[in-house]
């Protein structure tokens, strides 16, 4: 077949977190293979930085009317989905979450007279299904947005499985996993010293997030206080958020804040994972575990949580471990393990980049620009 260069129109939530970096990231790749991105949200989306003549953003601005007690954003958000479609004759409207997301692509394509394009695209990442979308009062508009779309991916099949059991033949769902550009993210070391964030006898822990209460960030620490008992260990944290400031405080609690360092929110995050040792996400819930795959791919063995999508993604023995969700002492053990000796830590490494290869991002974005084209046919 012939390279049909299509006009896409990507919405997201332009924050940290898993959702936001896919959606940006997505851009951004198809954008690389030549397609016509347009973002639309109410900011840049996260990690947008990288001039490409191929990339461009539209801003939805949200107005205050003294009529309205609380700012619209899904409405506004429709209007300029609906505008984009018209101005530039977008092929595909991919949002990123069912709500507001999807209801607004609905309200677009109505807008526009459902036209056969922009074809609505929407992609479940997992809050919007196990906790917006299971809530009563936003069942039904839940149901209803996923079922308008077009196409329906998922980003793990434990997600699908989920999205399933709580909106029973609601559509028929992909599954699409997440990816990682594997140029990008790489074990080969630049921009960072790693003596500067641990000495060389030191194990390096390090956590990736937007440090809400579901990523149980405070368990990080549970875990560097009993390593810190056997070896002498740091913790990165990388990201911020809500919890944050109970995680120090469990720290000078612990008598290990000198052993924590925050670096907060990074656009690059690829030259501080590479120096790490062993990735930590003891997570409420996952439903697929992005921040992980980065680490895979920077060669830094995970140990997690044995919930949702990540036995997708971890090979326990191989590329890390999985343990109980809140045994900090078991996820203890299992960094002890790995940083055991340095052929074991080597090991680990090898198999967690190992592990980071079957979601190349040249293997997965072809997949999205198939789904593209199979639902213009």
């Amino acid at each position: 077949m012939a390279f049909e260069r299509l006009k896409v129109g990507i919405t997201g939530y332009p924050v940290p977190g898993g959702s936001g970096v896919v959606a940006s990231e997505l851009g951004r790749l198809l954008a690389r293979r030549g397609h016509e991105v347009h973002f639309i949200a109410y900011a840049p989306p996260f990690r947008y930085s990288r001039f490409n003549e191929n990339l461009y953003f539209h801003e939805v601005e949200v107005s205050s009317y003294p009529l309205f007690k609380y700012p619209s954003y899904t409405l506004p958000l429709a209007a300029k989905m609906a505008e984009m479609s018209r101005q530039v004759g977008l092929d595909i409207l991919h949002v990123h979450y069912a709500i507001p997301h999807a209801t607004a692509g609905f309200l677009a394509r109505a807008i526009l007279g459902n036209p056969p394009r922009p074809r609505l695209i929407t992609t479940l990442h997992g809050t919007d299904i196990t906790l917006v979308g299971s809530e009563r009062s936003f069942y039904d508009i839940t149901c209803f947005s996923i079922r308008a779309a077009d196409r329906v991916t998922a980003i793990s099949h434990y997600l699908k499985r989920a999205t399933e059991e709580t909106f029973p033949r609601c559509c028929q769902i992909e599954v699409i996993p997440n990816f990682i550009d594997l140029a990008a993210f790489s074990p080969v070391r630049r921009d960072c010293e790693r003596t500067r964030l641990a000495a060389p006898d030191e194990i390096l822990l390090v956590h990736l997030s937007n440090f809400r209460p579901v990523k149980r960030p405070t368990d990080t620490v549970h875990i560097l206080a009993r390593v810190n008992q056997e070896r002498r260990a740091r913790l990165l944290l990388i990201g911020d958020g809500p919890e944050m400031a109970r995680v120090l405080a469990l720290a000078s609690e612990l008598g290990v804040r000198d052993r924590v360092v925050s670096v907060g929110n990074q656009d690059d995050v690829q030259p501080l994972l590479s120096c790490c040792d062993v990735f930590l996400l003891p997570s409420e819930e996952e439903s697929f575990g992005l921040a992980a795959l980065e680490a895979l791919a920077c060669g830094v063995p995970a140990v997690t949580s044995r919930v949702g999508g990540l036995g997708e993604l971890i090979t326990d023995g191989e590329s890390g471990y999985r343990e109980a969700k809140g045994d900090v002492e078991a996820m203890a053990r299992r960094v002890l393990e790995i940083a055991s000796n340095e052929g074991t830590l080597r090991r680990f490494k090898e198999g967690a980049r190992r592990g980071a290869e079957r979601y190349d991002a040249e293997r997965i974005i072809p997949m999205y620009e198939d789904l593209y084209r199979r639902s213009l046919a």
